[in-house]
């Protein structure tokens, strides 16, 4: 096993990629009565054109395909999974997003047994053409639910005026039409292609002995005829660096007015250390421009343009990425001028002694990361998926100062970048 530790934080983990190719992160974490496992693969919703790798043909999988196939995957022969966690005292879930699909347990005792039911489950998939059919009726009814979800809606409609072609404008679970083609045997063209070992990552964190535990894991993998795909061909629409529409504005049965305003990254650095510097740098702009603590944010909540949950976030990935902001507001049109207003000013005065703040703030939040073993766990594999080390962030934040903030503000905030999306009262 690699060793990997980190002297400011006090905590190592123990890194191995066992012969069919399966990536195994631990981080023993001494003292602690609850143990947490995530099983990820490296696919998520926007995955939806690949190679086949038996066939070498191009393949169009239905969206929603990864959400529909996390789904199906609690459904084995013997029965129920989550009964089956329940019986060890464990609590098992999972998640789907843009890019990678994740099934997880936390317990406080038989973590072993845990372990080694997550990786029997997620390696032993069991689709029938019933099965899926009635998968379809339960997730289409997932979707209607988030029709008449106007925070949704506002989040749904800014993707779509953001991007042209790529499929990060699709919706996770997708539509009812789209789900409504699935059938077994894409389900298992995905699963095979996705699921193999060497796309996946095992990470396990609690009071343990990471040789035994890799001992149990090793056998376990020795047990199944698994395929390694290398090299999987993902295939994506070419994205103009432009907007596709400026304003997105629809009206629901909302109390008040809700607002989005979007950026859109045109600067997609494919290097795993160049992606994760733009990435906190953003932030930290974004933290001294309109973070809580911003003369802008104070003005707007002064005012009464914006209340306690207006929020900020950049989304960096290896192909795409863009700033949201926004929240309830009474005049979404004097809020977005008042933005754009604040953004002039504020990137004119970024000062020395608020991007200390924000820096020392940042560290804080990075640290404070490793109380939780959810967070920690779930950072380690999508930034390890990214070709980063979640261990990695203190050194790079080293390399970010005002000047690397300045330089990131003229090539982000620019006003054909901005695509706003609001929901008004009906």
């Amino acid at each position: 096993m690699q060793k990997i530790y980190n002297d400011i934080i006090k905590e190592r983990i123990y890194l191995k990629k066992l012969a069919n190719g399966l990536t195994v992160m631990l981080m023993p974490r001494a003292n602690y009565n609850k143990f947490y496992g995530i099983f990820a693969t490296d696919y998520g919703s926007i995955d939806n054109k690949f190679v086949n790798p038996e066939t070498n043909e191009v393949v169009k999988v239905p969206d929603g395909i990864a959400h529909f196939l996390e789904h199906k995957l609690f459904e084995s022969e013997e029965g129920d999974v989550f009964s089956k966690f329940a019986r060890l005292g464990a609590s098992a879930n999972a998640f789907t997003n843009y890019n990678m699909t994740a099934y997880l347990f936390t317990t406080s005792s038989n973590f072993t047994e845990a372990t080694m039911s997550l990786l029997d489950f997620v390696q032993d998939p069991y689709f029938t053409d019933e099965n899926v059919e009635k998968e379809k009726g339960i997730i289409a009814q997932e979707i209607r639910m988030y029709d008449d979800e106007a925070n949704y809606q506002v989040y749904a409609n800014l993707l779509n005026g953001l991007y042209h072609h790529h499929p990060v404008k699709i919706d996770i679970a997708g539509t009812v039409e789209s789900i409504s083609k699935i059938s077994k045997e894409d389900l298992y063209l995905c699963y095979n292609t996705f699921y193999n070992p060497g796309n996946m990552i095992l990470f396990l964190t609690g009071d343990f002995n990471p040789v035994e535990i890799l001992e149990k894991i090793e056998e376990n993998q020795y047990r199944k005829e698994l395929v390694n795909y290398n090299n999987i061909k993902r295939i994506y629409p070419e994205e103009p660096a432009s907007i596709r529409e400026k304003v997105i504005v629809n009206k629901m049965d909302v109390s008040e007015p809700l607002f989005r305003l979007g950026i859109k990254e045109k600067n997609l650095p494919e290097k795993g250390k160049e992606l994760l510097k733009q990435e906190l740098g953003t932030g930290l702009l974004l933290d001294l421009l309109i973070g809580k603590s911003s003369i802008l944010y104070q003005d707007l909540y002064d005012q009464g343009l914006i209340d306690d949950y207006f929020s900020n976030y950049y989304v960096l990935e290896k192909g795409y990425g863009y700033v949201i902001m926004g929240g309830k507001t009474r005049d979404p049109e004097l809020l977005y001028k008042k933005l754009l207003d604040g953004f002039k000013i504020g990137g004119r005065t970024l000062k020395k002694e608020d991007f200390n703040r924000a820096y020392k703030r940042v560290l804080g939040e990075y640290v404070q990361s490793f109380n939780s073993f959810e967070a920690v766990a779930t950072e380690f594999i999508s930034y390890y998926f990214k070709d980063i080390s979640f261990f990695d962030i203190l050194d790079i934040i080293e390399e970010i100062d005002l000047d690397y903030l300045n330089k990131r503000y003229v090539e982000l905030f620019q006003e054909n970048n901005y695509v706003r999306s609001v929901i008004e009262k009906i």
